[in-house]
């Protein structure tokens, strides 16, 4: 397989690089907007902060937060993408895809509309039911007739479960109308108006989904050399696939419960780390937090301008980044077949 970094001296120096374009987005992320905010203005709000300066009060109160809170759910999206991958062995699986993110949606506006319930630490709970119940249903499908889950099985139970959670929520919001406001918070998908308060409340569980990510990696590496030799190289594999299950429905629950539902994230950046790095899970991950971070934030910065002074969600714009490489990747996978 092609990568573009092939020795580990290179990897090391793309990790800098990563991390050094991840500094420059995030730094445009806070002077670039409907406001214009110098560079002399933006450095000056850290070192010496003024609260009578409307811009120095803009940068640490919005634009500092949504570049965090943007950076982190980029990253989280990115890992969960490559986990589902490798452990479907399907290069069209994330969690928008695969019914993970409308799971958890459905169930927020379950909750929101019937129950009263308005904490962001009980939605955020379920969410993560949402996503658990909505890849227990794939796997499901998927296995019928005691067989081995393939790609297009599982793309197809990913689809169906996604139609039927869609189609759940559509439902909810026909019979409460009145409640389409207080839904639109998960349903447009934006980092915008989102503090570090709503970030709090998931970011242990998002910690431990990071550190569960980067020590499954290398079990990750054996078990994608196809399930026969990793039993035979003594490795638990269901107890690594559950594992891989628990950290993509932490990592997904959590980004909807924040930001709501971001599509394709998952799905474009484990492809262009592994252009990057090749199949070593050990470098994937790391990179796939790196590029889904500044690719998110590239998306948050481009949504700002088209209709200046209102904003295109991110949800929207990481549909229109992604949706022609879906196309290219269902296109590519059929002339395979």
């Amino acid at each position: 397989m092609f990568q573009l970094l092939h020795t580990r001296s290179l990897k090391i120096i793309g990790v800098i690089i990563g991390v050094l374009l991840l500094l420059c987005t995030f730094f445009l992320s806070i002077v670039l907007g409907a406001t214009e905010i110098s560079l002399k203005m933006a450095f000056d709000s850290f070192v010496s902060y003024d609260s009578t300066s409307t811009e120095q009060v803009i940068i640490q109160t919005t634009r500092v937060p949504r570049a965090i809170i943007a950076s982190i759910i980029g990253a989280n999206l990115a890992i969960a993408g490559a986990l589902m991958q490798a452990l479907t062995r399907n290069p069209l699986a994330s969690p928008s895809i695969f019914g993970i993110n409308a799971g958890a949606i459905c169930f927020v506006v379950l909750a929101i509309s019937f129950f009263p319930i308005s904490s962001l630490v009980q939605l955020m709970w379920i969410a993560f039911l949402g996503a658990g119940i909505a890849a227990l249903s794939v796997y499901y499908l998927g296995t019928l007739g005691n067989k081995e889950p393939t790609p297009v099985k599982i793309v197809l139970a990913g689809a169906a479960i996604t139609a039927l959670f869609s189609s759940f929520t559509q439902g909810m919001l026909v019979l409460d109308e009145a409640g389409l406001q207080d839904v639109l918070f998960w349903l447009a998908g934006s980092v915008s108006g989102r503090s570090l308060e709503m970030l709090l409340p998931v970011l242990p569980y998002i910690l431990v989904s990071f550190i569960l990510a980067l020590g499954l990696a290398y079990h990750v590496n054996i078990l994608a050399s196809g399930e026969d030799v990793a039993k035979g190289l003594g490795q638990r594999t269901g107890l690594v696939k559950i594992l891989i299950a628990i950290t993509v429905v932490l990592l997904a629950g959590s980004a909807v419960a924040v930001v709501g539902a971001i599509g394709f994230i998952g799905l474009i950046v484990p492809h262009i780390a592994r252009f990057l790095v090749g199949v070593d899970y050990r470098w994937i991950i790391p990179y796939c937090a790196l590029v889904g971070a500044i690719l998110l934030l590239i998306a948050d910065i481009i949504g700002r301008f088209p209709i200046k002074p209102e904003e295109i969600p991110i949800g929207v714009m990481t549909s229109l980044i992604g949706a022609p490489f879906f196309i290219y990747m269902v296109r590519k996978g059929l002339r395979h077949e």
